[in-house]
């Protein structure tokens, strides 16, 4: 790691963010998780961002930055390109600092997003197929209009606003050892390990990135910001295609590593955090928490924070995720089975998975398709099971007894 600090940006700096936000971001929870502790080989002890106002920690570098503007810009307005967090966090802080306010978004955004993103006062411009597109949009008119523009991640008032969540961290568990991290653009986990190391040098800091976009580690092991080609991911609000310049020197010289998980991990630590702990997180957020249930960081490091980013999830992706993660986990299975078309048929095979212990969700008749032969039927069920050891036992007893049940996707 560099030892040479990026000019400006401070503990002190991270110190006047707090006190600009103060009374307006709130101090979110640090709970201890006896769940995740119980998964790990470290205490887990989760900060709670999904519960800030606006849903994530956004809100703190967006007002951060646009209370540091001077009359004029303030007048002039300000302008983001987003399609989720960060627009709501500029909007609500644009609002209450009364500045007017553009959001550009990909024309895909979710309507849930845009509606949120408006109810905060912004006008909302659609633009592109992609980020990108909205980017370049929000930067051309930033230029022409005089919009001051309001960076994600790669700008030293709105990292010095997201450090703030690391001067929380120290106050509320002063003897953490390791702290797990998020990151997209890298201005929360820049932020955070600034803070954090500057105060305490020897607490481990970690970034987690999605594998489908592990821009950070693909930099890092570069030695130089990298760009790489972005896969479709649960974890949007991290899928940056490129480290922010500021935010790469800083993860440089203050992270101690940056891990990747995998979908199905981030997926089924989102099920854990709904079931177990009744903390709804958005895929992004959960990356933390999957790094390390499933051993990314190491063993015996003591008390290990892991920051939840963000709640924002739109109930129909949620609802999917949730089914992926129970199949993912062995919970739930959906098979079919050929009988003969006969009384008593469905009935015995019912009776079966009744003495296994498998919940029957649904039932559905075939009689017409190429791999069913006249005179039998076809059944396709969803079935409500333990793990995936019961998913064998299930499979293992059916065929012992003369059935022949096919996986169904």
């Amino acid at each position: 790691m560099t030892q040479q600090q990026p000019a400006k940006l401070s503990i002190d700096i991270i110190r006047e963010a707090r006190k600009r936000i103060q009374g307006v971001v709130q101090q979110t929870p640090l709970d201890y998780s006896a769940t995740f502790s119980q998964f790990s080989d470290n205490e887990i002890y989760l900060k709670l961002e999904n519960l800030q106002k606006t849903g994530s920690f956004k809100i703190r570098g967006a007002y951060n930055k646009i209370t540091t503007l001077t009359d004029v810009e303030r007048s002039h307005g300000v302008i983001a390109a987003s399609a989720g967090n960060h627009a709501q966090g500029v909007a609500f802080a644009a609002r209450d600092l009364g500045v007017p306010c553009t959001i550009v978004m990909p024309e895909g955004a979710s309507l849930a997003k845009i509606a949120a993103t408006q109810r905060y006062g912004a006008k909302v411009v659609l633009e592109g197929a992609s980020y990108d597109d909205a980017y370049a949009h929000a930067l051309s008119l930033s230029n022409n209009e005089g919009y001051t523009y309001v960076h994600a991640f790669d700008d030293e008032a709105v990292v010095a606003g997201q450090g703030t969540v690391g001067l929380e961290i120290l106050e509320q568990l002063p003897d953490v050892n390791a702290i797990v991290i998020p990151m997209g653009g890298g201005g929360l986990a820049a932020g955070t390990a600034l803070a954090v190391k500057t105060l305490r040098p020897d607490v481990k800091i970690y970034g987690v990135e999605a594998s489908a976009v592990p821009s950070f580690r693909h930099s890092l092991d570069l030695g130089h910001p990298a760009t790489v080609e972005a896969q479709s991911t649960i974890a949007d609000g991290i899928a940056v295609k490129r480290p922010g310049d500021l935010t790469y020197r800083l993860a440089e010289q203050f992270i101690d590593d940056v891990v990747v998980v995998e979908e199905e991990e981030i997926s089924r630590a989102m099920v854990l955090l709904l079931e177990r702990c009744k903390i709804v997180a958005e895929g992004a957020a959960a990356t933390s928490v999957a790094a390390v249930i499933n051993k990314k960081i190491p063993n015996h490091l003591g008390k290990v924070v892991c920051i939840l980013s963000g709640g924002n999830v739109d109930v129909t992706v949620l609802s999917r995720i949730i089914e992926h993660g129970l199949i993912e986990s062995g919970r739930y299975l959906r098979t079919a089975v050929n009988l003969l078309d006969r009384p008593g048929a469905l009935r015995d095979l019912l009776d079966i998975l009744a003495s296994l212990r498998a919940n029957v969700l649904s039932v559905q008749h075939h009689r017409v398709g190429t791999h069913i032969h006249l005179g039998q039927t076809e059944v396709e069920l969803d079935l409500e099971t333990r793990d995936k050891a019961h998913i064998e036992l299930i499979y293992s007893t059916l065929k012992q007894r003369g059935y022949a049940p096919v996986p169904r996707d």
